[in-house]
């Protein structure tokens, strides 16, 4: 008759049963913690659902953000939970960045554009024109490019570098110089505060737009845009396994934001 080494425990199907599913339930908590953790602190990914960043962002395109580059809010955390005010280790976003924010009229949904006026700035267009603190923003004109219309109508649109007077620069589109918003009145951006805009300019609601964005307060930024890492058309499905390659833009992977 065989026995139990002395010190050892006898245990059935049952009980190795049940020790495996805990240690892959604690497995399964680690992995999700440690993701959640890289989340907060480091970088997260969103998808760009709309054209308001065209040519620079594409609907469909996946983005990486950073969540370091301008400290941490309530908002860095998943559904902003009220856990204090301001930003902690916080720095300023520069003129020329792409920004993931909060909706300030919701603090819930979230928004990406381009910061194009810090506190203290006055910002306004004219005549489609982009001028900040009374000083006209240098723009070159580039080749048009072709667009689809809601009403499926192909049109050409007009492209400009815009170049910033820290020397950064980036790509704009823009449909005429009589768009609802190419002539505003001029803005003056509180401390503590950001004008956003969209690139696409003619194609964006942005704090041009009181009812849109309006004025996006500091706590409210989420992360700096740092690169597209993959790319779909709008028409691929996650449950249509042949778009992820049909509907791929592999020209645009790994492309670096600026």
């Amino acid at each position: 008759m065989s026995e139990t080494p002395q010190g050892a425990s006898e245990t059935g199907p049952a009980d190795g049963a049940l020790n495996e599913f805990v240690e892959i339930v604690k497995t399964v908590v680690y992995a999700l913690a440690i993701a959640l953790f890289l989340r907060i602190l480091f970088f997260q990914p969103f998808t760009i659902p709309s054209a308001s960043m065209e040519p620079n962002l594409y609907e469909g395109d996946y983005v990486i953000v950073s969540k370091f580059s301008y400290g941490y809010s309530r908002h860095s955390i998943p559904f902003s939970p009220q856990l204090f005010e301001g930003r902690v280790m916080g720095k300023v976003a520069q003129r020329g960045d792409i920004v993931v924010f909060k909706l300030p009229s919701d603090n819930r949904t979230d928004y990406i554009k381009r910061v194009v006026g810090i506190g203290g700035d006055r910002v306004q267009m004219r005549n489609g024109l982009l001028y900040v603190n009374d000083r006209l923003i240098q723009r070159l004109p580039e080749s048009p490019v072709k667009s689809i219309m809601p009403s499926g109508e192909v049109v050409d649109v007009a492209r400009f570098q815009e170049r910033l007077e820290s020397g950064k620069s980036y790509d704009t589109q823009d449909f005429g110089p009589d768009g609802a918003e190419d002539n505003t009145e001029t803005f003056v951006v509180p401390e503590g505060y950001y004008f956003m805009m969209g690139d696409n300019r003619d194609n964006s609601s942005d704090s041009r737009v009181a009812s849109g964005v309006g004025m996006v307060p500091a706590e409210n930024l989420v992360g700096k845009a740092q690169i597209v890492l993959l790319s779909w058309n709008p028409e691929a499905s996650i449950f249509k396994p042949w778009t992820w390659v049909l509907d791929a833009r592999p020209s645009r992977f790994f492309k670096v934001l600026k």
